[in-house]
């Protein structure tokens, strides 16, 4: 009989192993210290229930916004983004607007506010983003949050205030994505967070590298076939803004 390398094995029975378990826990498991990572920032979702199919968009309103330009929310086409964070970092893009106060609501899944602030947007569109504060609750491990983004250009009525809004769901790496993640450089988290189907880090890392390495032509092209993987490519040449931090906050 023909002998065959151990590991040409473990190859033809690896995906076996990876239907046969929940995507985001096999995801988090299937890391191996010898695999070399290579930098590819095509995000992979798990494949796992939406939410309900109106969230993400740009809904109401939209007067005080340039040229009727919308609110894009950076989030998953399924409109649900997985975290391991407790305190997550979102984004959005924001078009031009004289208007300068936006709020941010989250609603735990009995539609009870669980947190609202609002902060001041920037003097220039692009890509801004808020991270859940300090003061802010922990999210829940196994819970599935609404967030809204509204942009305020009428305080007294709402139907003239663009909104728009999307889910995130806290969840846990398995032990060999944990420890492979505390072991990975700036270059590596993006791919490892991708690969996991996790977008807030896998945005979040990704952004970071830019920052610091905002001439670094690989990664310019890694944030480009990101956003392309995931249907933004119109807004992947928009600046980053350094902004949002909580103007007043409401924790429960």
């Amino acid at each position: 009989m023909k002998w065959i390398k151990p590991s040409l094995y473990v190859a033809f029975f690896l995906p076996l192993y990876l239907v046969s378990a929940l995507t985001v826990q096999v995801q988090a498991q299937s890391y191996h210290s010898h695999k070399t990572w290579q930098i590819s920032q095509t995000f992979k979702p798990p494949q796992r229930g939406k939410p309900p199919a109106s969230a993400g968009g740009s809904t109401r309103g939209g007067s005080c916004l340039t040229r009727k330009k919308l609110i894009i929310p950076l989030i998953p086409p399924d409109k649900l983004g997985l975290t391991f964070a407790q305190r997550p970092t979102f984004f959005w893009y924001v078009p031009p607007s004289q208007v300068k106060t936006a709020k941010f609501m989250l609603l735990a899944e009995d539609q009870n506010v669980f947190y609202e602030t609002s902060f001041t947007l920037p003097n220039k569109p692009g890509i801004i983003s808020f991270k859940l504060p300090e003061s802010a609750p922990a999210l829940a491990v196994g819970k599935t949050y609404h967030w809204y983004l509204t942009i305020v250009c009428d305080a007294q009525d709402s139907s003239e205030n663009p909104t728009v809004d999307g889910w995130v769901e806290r969840t846990q790496p398995g032990l060999p994505l944990s420890e492979a993640l505390a072991k990975a450089n700036l270059y590596k988290l993006p791919t490892m967070y991708a690969e996991a189907g996790i977008w807030h880090e896998a945005l979040t890392s990704l952004v970071k590298l830019r920052q610091t390495e905002p001439n670094n032509f690989k990664a310019r092209l890694d944030w480009r076939q990101f956003f392309k993987s995931v249907g933004l490519s119109a807004i992947a040449s928009e600046p980053l803004i350094d902004c949002c931090t909580s103007k007043n906050s409401a924790p429960n």
